[in-house]
């Protein structure tokens, strides 16, 4: 254990209650954090972590209980007295406003002035020690839009320690990171640590947390169910915490042999993005896609769906030609895709989740051109019951939900569309190992129906866990394939992934 778990508090939240229209998000949580301390704050989705951390930045005002700092009480009426008093969140969805610099984008709202001018060159000065302290190169002219994913989150960073934060939030930090990216992020947050800043650290992929936590907190159903040092928890203890149940494995088994090919793609081609591939996937099979960010994984499903015109290339679904000019003819022909930004591009955010299911399914849950309401809530009804999504009422609106019921309903209205082929990207990107087991499982019982799925994933134990075969991409192309019916490791993936 970290020697700064054993001082006084940095900052105590006691009894923390808040509730929402139809939703108890917290009930008397409690929270104790050390200068210098990496604390993981874990859970399922909707067990209230980011209710518990807007409480903590002053984004919510909690209902009932306390928070104190350096032992004093205090009261954040407002995200700008959090920061004040040295407590930054950085969101999942960053915080940055696209069209200014990285240099105007630290110093909003404390913009250093003089005789009422703001001093830009201090300013710059500044923002490039900023990045120097964290072993970061930053273009500081160009707009914070056309900046990597990665540097925005050292934009973000820095902004962070521009106002003399003392505790740090990150929120799923490493989602949208590659794992050089990842690993660069470890490294900036063990330098925090050791400079006394502490760190709150949400994440669902546990290596990060055996890798970087001092302590974890986890959140169940709004309630504190846990506070436990790293040393001596393992893989599966930590898995049980989070759901209160036993899982038997986290990657479910199947049996079963693949049988006739569903899908052919031969001689697929769009520009350097996508050049000649070529695969086959079976029903009752889970293929996957692997490779580097960039490889041309994703590309690869959009030209298939339809969401990008390809260049070259022949489509066949049980045998039969396809001409798939837009996702509408996919869709007619029994293919389906779970997009791999679910806010972005596979649900209407300000839409209720009813609303958001019967899009792909208006012909069926219509009559005489007319939606049938009564139908509508019967049938999604029927999958928030199956699939366990966690929703107040059946017009919430879409964005109100957490990331793994956000997913759920993405699902869900595939599901009613009964797809013969579907394309999971990234199907378990910040969702809690709960809801992965879930979604495992669903994919496993869609496969045993005879459809036939295509994943791509950036996680390889997901990969090696779920996948019969796997198809690995560099530079647009396949490079390889490997049978994972025989086992492969994840050496053997990335072998081919570099090449």
């Amino acid at each position: 254990m970290n020697a700064a778990t054993a001082a006084a508090p940095l900052l105590e939240m006691r009894g923390i209650v808040k509730s929402f229209p139809g939703v108890q998000a917290l009930r008397g949580v409690d929270l104790d954090l050390a200068a210098g301390e990496v604390l993981a704050l874990l859970g399922e989705n909707g067990a209230g972590k980011s209710t518990l951390m807007k409480v903590l930045g002053g984004a919510h005002r909690p209902d009932a209980g306390t928070l104190r700092l350096d032992g004093q009480p205090i009261t954040f009426r407002s995200p700008q007295e959090a920061r004040a008093a040295g407590i930054a969140v950085i969101h999942q969805e960053f915080n940055l406003v696209p069209g200014l610099t990285a240099v105007e984008n630290i110093f909003l709202g404390q913009e250093r002035a003089r005789a009422g001018f703001v001093h830009r060159a201090e300013e710059r000065r500044r923002a490039a020690e900023l990045f120097r302290r964290l072993g970061a190169t930053i273009d500081l002219d160009l707009p914070c839009a056309k900046l990597p994913t990665a540097a925005q989150q050292i934009v973000e960073i820095a902004r962070a320690l521009a106002f003399d934060a003392r505790v740090i939030v990150m929120d799923e930090p490493t989602a949208a990171l590659s794992d050089a990216e990842a690993g660069r992020l470890f490294e900036i947050v063990r330098d925090l640590q050791a400079r006394g800043i502490a760190v709150v650290y949400i994440s669902h992929r546990l290596d990060e947390i055996f890798a970087l936590a001092d302590r974890v907190v986890v959140l169940r159903d709004g309630r504190h169910v846990g506070a436990r040092p790293k040393a001596g928890l393992g893989r599966k203890d930590l898995i049980e915490l989070m759901v209160g149940r036993e899982l038997a494995e986290e990657y479910p088994r199947r049996t079963g042999q693949p049988g006739a090919v569903r899908l052919a793609v031969s001689g697929l081609a769009r520009g350097r993005a996508v050049r000649d591939v070529s695969f086959q996937v079976r029903a009752g099979e889970i293929l996957a896609l692997a490779g580097l960010v960039g490889a041309g994984r994703t590309e690869t499903l959009r030209l298939i769906f339809g969401a990008d015109r390809k260049e070259a290339g022949e489509i066949l679904l049980d045998g039969r030609p396809l001409e798939i000019r837009s996702p509408r003819d996919a869709i007619a022909a029994g293919i389906g895709l779970l997009t791999e930004d679910r806010k972005l591009q596979g649900l209407v955010l300000g839409r209720s989740v009813r609303e958001n299911f019967a899009l792909p399914n208006l012909a069926r849950l219509s009559r005489l051109g007319f939606m049938d309401g009564r139908r509508e809530r019967e049938a999604f009804g029927r999958h928030v019951a199956a699939l366990r999504i966690k929703v107040p009422h059946q017009d919430e609106a879409a964005r109100n939900l957490s990331g793994g019921n956000q997913q759920k309903v993405v699902l869900a209205k595939w599901l009613e569309r009964d797809c013969e082929v579907l394309f999971f990207d990234e199907p378990t990107r910040g969702i809690d190992v709960g809801a992965r087991h879930e979604i495992y499982q669903l994919m496993n019982d869609l496969v045993a129906r005879g459809k036939a799925i295509v994943m791509v994933s950036s996680d390889l134990p997901e990969v090696l866990g779920m996948a019969d075969r796997i198809l690995v991409m560099h530079d647009g192309r396949i490079t390889g394939e490997l049978d994972n019916r025989r086992g492969c490791t994840q050496e053997d993936v990335m072998r081919l992934a570099m090449a």
